[in-house]
């Protein structure tokens, strides 16, 4: 999952390839309810904890499906780890994203620290910072991103680990996507603001041997906003991949 995100954002994904796969989705660190340690928010800590919830499960070689935030850590787990990894599905997150782009990050991210009146608030802010998320994504998000405190709700994910992540996220992705050997799939939504035309091009002519795969209508959040879609990509990449 992104930032500020949960492992729950993948259910309407995950009820679409259960009958393929045995889907397992985790809230990263600083996120959801997992820990929230104090350091240990760069990318080799992401990967090493990918690394630690395959072998911990202990059925071999996984797939990796990663937004955003997660599509970087997989891609890092994957180089770091092959062992451990059958390949990667890389959703909207690709070397070469400007600094523009992680300024605006940084400011939607501090932005959703705060306290709701009630989940209703809640779910009315996500669908303001989120217009393409349906209805259900939406309500996902609330019901598994937020925790009730004193004065109302706030979210899961904790706000000094989601700053330090940001800032991680601005650390060169170009000399992983050089370096991996194992089959990867790049997905961009076509309406992205976090993966521009001129970063995705740049991206594809890295690796131009890597598929990669434009999804219309949806922006950043593409597995929410077109599962079928994303859930026939991944089928389809599996089955093109040597047995």
């Amino acid at each position: 999952h992104g930032i500020t995100g949960n492992g729950y954002v993948f259910t309407p994904l995950i009820e679409r390839l259960a009958q393929h796969f045995r889907c397992i989705s985790f809230d990263q660190r600083g996120h959801g309810r997992s820990s929230k340690p104090a350091t240990g928010y760069n990318a080799a800590s992401f990967a090493a904890d990918i690394a630690g919830v395959i072998s911990t499960v202990g059925l071999g070689k996984a797939l990796l499906i990663g937004h955003s935030l997660g599509a970087r850590n997989s891609l890092v787990a994957a180089v770091a780890h092959p062992e451990l990894t059958a390949g990667v599905v890389a959703i909207d997150f690709v070397p070469f994203i400007e600094t523009a782009v992680f300024d605006a990050l940084d400011a939607r991210v501090t932005g959703g620290a705060q306290v709701f009146a009630d989940l209703d608030a809640a779910k009315a802010y996500l669908a303001n910072r989120y217009p393409k998320l349906p209805a259900r994504a939406i309500e996902l998000r609330a019901q598994y991103g937020m925790v009730a405190v004193a004065g109302g709700w706030r979210p899961l994910a904790d706000p000094r680990s989601m700053q330090a992540i940001s800032t991680g996220l601005r650390e060169d992705l170009a000399p992983t996507l050089r370096a991996i050997r194992t089959p990867t799939l790049l997905i961009r939504g076509a309406e992205s603001k976090l993966v521009s035309k001129e970063a995705w091009a740049k991206t594809c002519t890295l690796r131009p041997d890597l598929p990669a795969v434009e999804i219309p209508d949806v922006d950043h959040y593409v597995q929410e906003e077109d599962p079928e879609r994303i859930a026939q990509e991944i089928r389809k990449f599996w089955q093109s991949m040597p047995s």
